[in-house]
C-alpha cells in the first residue's frame, strides 16, 4: 500500500515538474552558419536544450557540420545546390604561400586576393537567395510565423538569419564576433581608431602615428567591400521585403542582445554597450577521459610530455613541402606530437608523431603533459589554449586569425610565424623558443587564471541573457538610440556649426559696434578741430 502511494506522490511531482518546465521552456529558430562556428553554436543548443528548449535549426543542405540531431532539435532543410568550398581554402592558401615565398608574382597575389574577395561576396550571395527562398516559400514561411518562436538565434557572420528575423517580427540574439563588415564592435559601440586596432592591421592597442594612419586605411577599406561588395546584396533583400529604408548594420544595430565570443583577458579594453554580453570561452569544458590508444600514446612521453597540432576545419593540410619540413622538426623533438593532418603522409614522418583525422582538442589541452600548442589562430582553438593555459605558437591563415594570435602574443602567451617566414630552420627556432622559455607558459597561465575569475561562467551568462530576451520579449531597453541618429547629429557636427554660427554673429556684431563707436568718436573730435 505504501508503496502505490508513494508511486503516485512520485508521478504526480513527475508531472508537475514536466508542466513548470514546459511552462518555462521557450521556442527558439536557430540560423546558423557553418565550420567552426557550427561548432560553438552547438555548445549553446545543447545547454539551451538540457534547460528544456524546444529548438528549431534552419540549415542549407550543403552544410558539412550542420547534421541532422533530431533528440535535441528539429532540422528545417533549404535546398541550396551549393558545392563543397573547403578545397578553395586549401588552394588559395598554396598560391598564397607560393606569392609569400617570392614563387610567384604580385599580380598573381593581386589576382588571388580578387578571387578571394569574389567568393565572400558570392558567399553573401548565396546566403541572401537562401533566405529570399525561405520567405518566398509561403508554406514554410506560415509553419514559422505559426509556430510563435520566442526570439531568433543567429550568426552575423553571414546575415541571412538577421533579415529573417526582422521579417518574422522576432527579438534577435546574436551569437557574434564577425559581421558582415568586419568585428562587431564597429557597428555598435563607438570605435576611436586612434587605440582600437581595425582587423587585419595586426596591430595593438599602442600605435605609432604612421600605425594610425594604416589603421585609418584599413578601416576606409571594410566599409568599402562593406557598401560595395557585400552591402548591396542585402540592400536587395530589403528594398524587397521591407518597408522601408535600411540595410544589413541597421538591421544588425536592432538585435536584442550581442553575446560577443570574446572576453577582456583576450581583447583589448575599449568600449562598448549595455546589451552586449561577453562570453569568451563559453565553449571551453573539463576535459574527458581520452581514448585508451590516445592516452597510451601521451603517456609514453614521459617527462618530456606532447605538442599538439591543428589548422582548423577549412584547411586539411599544408603544401607537401611545407608538411615534409615540419614533420622533420617534430622527428627530432623528445616530445611526442599529435598532428591533424588529412593530407598525404609527410616523407619525414618520425615515430613520436601521430597523424589523426580528427582529435579531441579541448581534451588534449586540458591533459597534464600538454607543451605547446602549434594552431592556425581560429577563435575557438585559441580561446581553448587560454582557458587550459597552454601556450601557443601562431601560423596564422586568413580571416581573423593573425589578429587573434596578435592579441595572445601582446600579452607574452604566444609567438607568431608567418607563412611567408615558415621553414624547417625557423619552425624549429619558434618551437624550440615556447618550449624553453617559461615565460610563455607562465604568462598563459596568469591569463587563464584571469578568464576563469568571472562571477558566472561564459556558458551560463549566454544563457541567462537568451532566456531574459525570452522573459522579457526582447531587450529594447538596452538599445541605445544613436543609431538611429544621422552623423551630424551623432557627431554634434550640428550643434557645432550652430555654436561657431552664433559665435560669428556675436563676434560681427560686436566688430560693427567697436567700428561704429570709433567713426562716430573720429567724426566728433574732427567737427571739433574744424
Amino acid at each position: 500500500m505504501k508503496f502505490i502511494i508513494l508511486s503516485s506522490i512520485t508521478g504526480l511531482l513527475f508531472a508537475l515538474s514536466v508542466f513548470i518546465l514546459k511552462c518555462e521552456s521557450g521556442k527558439v529558430l536557430v540560423y546558423p552558419v557553418d565550420g567552426s562556428h557550427w561548432i560553438n553554436m552547438k555548445v549553446l543548443l545543447e545547454e539551451l536544450h538540457s534547460k528544456g528548449h524546444d529548438i528549431t535549426v534552419i540549415r542549407p543542405s550543403s552544410s558539412l557540420y550542420i547534421t541532422e540531431h533530431p533528440d535535441m532539435y528539429t532540422s528545417i532543410v533549404i535546398e541550396d545546390g551549393i558545392d563543397n568550398i573547403s578545397n578553395f581554402f586549401e588552394e588559395y592558401l598554396n598560391k598564397t604561400m607560393a606569392v609569400q615565398r617570392g614563387e610567384a608574382s604580385v599580380l598573381t597575389f593581386l589576382k588571388i586576393q580578387m578571387g578571394f574577395l569574389s567568393m565572400i561576396s558570392n558567399a553573401h550571395l548565396l546566403s541572401c537567395n537562401i533566405v529570399s527562398r525561405i520567405i518566398e516559400d509561403k508554406e514554410l514561411i506560415k509553419r514559422l510565423q505559426d509556430e510563435r518562436y520566442d526570439l531568433v538565434l543567429t550568426d552575423p557572420a553571414m546575415a541571412g538569419g538577421v533579415v529573417l528575423a526582422h521579417y518574422l517580427k522576432l527579438p534577435l540574439v546574436l551569437n557574434v564576433r564577425w559581421i558582415t563588415s568586419g568585428e562587431g564592435h564597429f557597428a555598435i559601440a563607438p570605435s576611436p581608431l586612434s587605440y582600437i586596432p581595425v582587423p587585419g592591421t595586426g596591430f595593438s592597442d599602442k600605435m605609432s602615428f604612421l600605425q594610425r594612419v594604416k589603421n585609418s586605411i584599413f578601416s576606409m577599406i571594410i566599409l568599402f567591400q562593406d557598401r560595395f561588395m557585400v552591402g548591396p546584396h542585402y540592400k536587395a533583400l530589403c528594398k524587397k521585403y521591407f518597408n522601408k529604408d535600411c540595410d544589413i548594420v541597421s538591421l544588425l544595430q536592432e538585435a536584442d542582445i550581442w553575446l560577443m565570443r570574446l572576453d577582456f583577458v583576450f581583447e583589448f579594453p575599449r568600449p562598448t554597450m549595455p546589451n552586449v554580453a561577453y562570453i569568451g570561452g563559453f565553449q571551453c569544458k573539463p576535459s574527458q577521459p581520452l581514448s585508451e590508444d590516445l592516452e597510451s600514446f601521451v603517456q609514453s612521453s614521459g617527462e618530456h610530455g606532447f605538442i599538439i597540432m591543428s589548422l582548423g576545419t577549412l584547411v586539411n593540410s599544408l603544401p607537401v613541402d611545407t608538411a615534409d619540413k615540419i614533420a622533420a622538426v617534430f622527428a627530432k623533438l623528445p616530445q611526442k606530437v599529435i598532428w591533424r593532418h588529412l593530407g598525404p603522409s609527410p616523407s619525414t614522418l618520425g615515430n613520436n608523431t601521430l597523424l589523426v583525422k580528427w582529435m579531441p582538442q579541448n581534451d588534449l589541452l586540458a591533459h597534464s603533459k600538454i607543451k605547446a600548442f602549434v594552431a592556425h589562430g581560429g577563435t575557438n582553438g585559441v580561446q581553448e589554449a587560454i582557458y587550459h593555459g597552454v601556450p601557443v605558437l601562431g601560423i596564422p591563415l586568413f580571416f581573423d586569425q593573425s589578429d587573434n594570435l596578435m592579441r595572445i602574443q601582446a600579452k607574452g602567451a604566444a609567438i607568431i610565424l608567418e607563412l611567408s617566414q615558415l621553414n624547417g630552420h625557423t619552425f624549429k627556432q619558434t618551437l624550440m623558443k615556447l618550449l624553453t622559455d617559461n615565460s610563455y607558459s607562465t604568462n598563459m597561465q596568469r591569463l587563464s587564471s584571469l578568464h576563469r575569475d568571472q562571477p558566472m561562467k561564459p556558458l551560463e551568462t549566454a544563457v541567462f541573457w537568451i532566456e531574459y530576451v525570452m522573459r522579457n520579449k526582447g531587450a529594447t531597453h538596452l538599445r541605445t538610440q544613436s543609431y538611429r541618429m544621422p552623423w551630424y547629429s551623432y557627431h554634434s557636427a550640428d550643434v557645432l556649426l550652430f555654436l561657431f554660427g552664433i559665435a560669428a554673429v556675436l563676434m560681427f556684431t560686436t566688430g560693427t559696434f567697436i567700428r561704429y563707436v570709433c567713426h562716430r568718436a573720429c567724426g566728433k573730435r574732427k567737427m571739433k578741430n574744424e
